[in-house]
Order: C-alpha cells, then sequence, then structure tokens
C-alpha cells in the first residue's frame, strides 16, 4: 500500500484544479490518460481547440459605421454579436486557465470504480446553475415548466432546487452559518452543468425532462385488432390499456414541449409561437387561480373554525345519506383516512347470498 501511495497513488493527494479525479482517469503508471494522448496528438489539433482571437471592438466599429449599406439595426446586432462572442471567449479562456490547460475528462474519466464500466458519474448542478433557476422561479415569477424546458432541468429538480434555496436564503438572513466550503469542495470534486449567460451556450442541458412514466395498466400486452380505414391516435391506443388513462401527451411532465413541436409544424414562426404558449400558460394560470378561489369560497361556507389553544379545530357537516348503506361510501369521514376490510370479520356473511 505505501508502495502504491508513493507511485501511481500520488496523483490523488491533491485533487485536479477544475477536473474530477477518478481512479478510471488514469493508467497503471499514475498518469492522466487524456494527458498523455493529448501529448502524442498532432500540434494541429491542439490549436484547433484553442479559442480564436477576436477583432478589436473599435476597429470592427468603425468598419460598421463607414459601412453605408447596413442600417442602425443591423449595427447594433453586430455589436450583440460580438459582445456574445468575446464573452464566449472569455468563458473559455477562464475555463481553460481554472483546468491549467488540461482537456476534458472523457466519458471513460467519470468512472469511479475502474472495473464497473457501466457506472458513469453523473453531472450535478453548478451554484450558479442553482442560483438561476431561483432567480427565474421566485424573483420573476416564471412557472417550473417553463424554467424546466428552458434550462433542461427536470420539473422535480427545480422545484426541490427552489425549496433548498428558499432555506438558504433565510438562513443567510438570519445570520445562520453554512457550510459554504464543503459546498464548494464538493463540487470541485464532481461534473457540473454549467451556466455561462451571455454566450454562445449559455445553456447546458441537464437531463432528460419530458420521459414518459410507466402506468401499471400499460404493463400488460394487449393485441388490439383495428381495421386499417381507421384513424388509431394515441387516445385510442390509450382507451385500449384503459378507459380513464390519458393520452401519452397528455401524461408527460412538460406537454407543452408536443404543442410547441406541433405549432413549428404547422409554420408558424417563433414570436407566434411564443404569444400562442403565452396566451396558453396566461389561461391555465387563470383557471387554476379560479379553482383555488372556489375552494376557498368552499370551505368558508361549508366549514366552522373553532381556536384552540395549540391546535385550530375545522367542523364540517356531512350527510348521512352520502356515506352509504354500510357507511363504507366515498364520501364518508373514514375514508380520507382509510377504512379496514372486512374479509376476516366475525359475524359477516361472506358468500352469495342471491344470483342474478
Amino acid at each position: 500500500m505505501w508502495t502504491w501511495l508513493k507511485g501511481p497513488g500520488k496523483a490523488f493527494r491533491k485533487p485536479l484544479p477544475g477536473s474530477t479525479n477518478y481512479l478510471g482517469a488514469y493508467d497503471k503508471q499514475g498518469q492522466l490518460a487524456r494527458m498523455k494522448n493529448n501529448r502524442d496528438g498532432d500540434q494541429a489539433d491542439r490549436r484547433r481547440n484553442e479559442p480564436e482571437a477576436l477583432e478589436d471592438e473599435d476597429v470592427a466599429a468603425k468598419r460598421d459605421m463607414e459601412d453605408e449599406n447596413l442600417s442602425e439595426e443591423d449595427r447594433e446586432l453586430r455589436a450583440e454579436q460580438r459582445k456574445i462572442a468575446r464573452a464566449t471567449r472569455e468563458a473559455e479562456v477562464d475555463d481553460m486557465d481554472e483546468r491549467e490547460g488540461r482537456p476534458r475528462e472523457r466519458l471513460t474519466d467519470l468512472r469511479p470504480y475502474p472495473l464497473n464500466h457501466g457506472f458513469r458519474s453523473q453531472p450535478v448542478l453548478s451554484e450558479d446553475l442553482r442560483e438561476m433557476l431561483y432567480i427565474q422561479t421566485v424573483e420573476q415569477g416564471h412557472d417550473l415548466s417553463s424554467v424546466a424546458a428552458t434550462f433542461g432541468v427536470d420539473l422535480r429538480r427545480v422545484a426541490a432546487v427552489v425549496r433548498l434555496k428558499t432555506i438558504e436564503k433565510q438562513w443567510q438572513a438570519e445570520g445562520k452559518p453554512l457550510a459554504t466550503a464543503y459546498s464548494e469542495a464538493v463540487l470541485k470534486m464532481l461534473p457540473t452543468t454549467p451556466f455561462k449567460p451571455n454566450t454562445n451556450n449559455p445553456v447546458t442541458p441537464h437531463e432528460p425532462i419530458n420521459d414518459l412514466p410507466v402506468h401499471p395498466s400499460t404493463r400488460p400486452q394487449i393485441f388490439y385488432p383495428a381495421s386499417e380505414s381507421r384513424s388509431f391516435t394515441c387516445e385510442d391506443a390509450a382507451a385500449v390499456f384503459d378507459r380513464k388513462l390519458l393520452p401519452a401527451d397528455k401524461r408527460i411532465p412538460l406537454p407543452m414541449l408536443v404543442d410547441l413541436e406541433k405549432w413549428k409544424n404547422e409554420g408558424l414562426n417563433r414570436a407566434e409561437r411564443t404569444a400562442r404558449q403565452i396566451e396558453k400558460d396566461r389561461s391555465a394560470r387563470e383557471e387554476a387561480e379560479t379553482k383555488e378561489r372556489k375552494k376557498l369560497e368552499w370551505e368558508e361556507r361549508t366549514q366552522r373554525t373553532v381556536p384552540g389553544r395549540r391546535w385550530d379545530f375545522n367542523f364540517q357537516d356531512i350527510s348521512a345519506e352520502k356515506v352509504g348503506k354500510d357507511g363504507r361510501g366515498r364520501d364518508a369521514i373514514g375514508f380520507r383516512y382509510g377504512m379496514p376490510h372486512i374479509d376476516r370479520k366475525a359475524g359477516v356473511v361472506k358468500i352469495p347470498t342471491s344470483v342474478q
């Protein structure tokens, strides 16, 4: 063991800056495999990966002003494009400086266990991306579905990030200490999904966001004959498994992406698709607010609240006609909390008493 620690294991004493440091990224001599391949590669390939030098902004702006064929809008558009290209190059240079010139990890470098070739370390959200998810959701008021579709993060993960960020902001306001050093150290050892604003590619998709969950009703294999002249749609396929089963387009987490693709196939441009989606989101928001308001009005009309010393007690009138003949109706009092089965109850007739 001491021989290995002084030899190949010496590389693991200090973590690599801006990179993971797994066993699968090294050879038996303790050399970083991707650095060895990079040294053996062609010089032209390495120069191709370096950020290109950009034209000076003053020179480019002066050239655009002298060009009479360009309008004022074209000059502003070109200036914005040069700004984005400059920010992209600065981000690439900073990333290369952080990695000290090392190439990025390959898929083979993300194996923590060298003998398990099927397991690779999955990326986690960077701190900048988590902060942006919180800003988009809480401060700017965007709904979770739009934020998840924009940043390529699962809907449940966005909700979890918002909840944890809310607690973090609350602790900071209360002056509680945070384990910031520990969080930064862990993020340096794991692959992360970055967020680079004002660049050509500000958003990197983190994970699949529209996977269809497997419904228990769709597990059996069914052979359903249908005529060739009949239009067999997704709604028909869902009804074959279960009459109450929704089609796949409505069961996915983000059905709005399907609508956007349909509108794109219909020939609508980006502005028209955006306007239609905004109108649809507004209608859905108004419908949800109306439903919540009606629920609160119903509770105020049908329930009585008696304040107590430690708890408030809510009372609601129940009609005996809704509980059923045996008291096991859907609207019965105990239905919400569960009711034991009567399969083994003594004195209950369990055999058929009549044939119809």
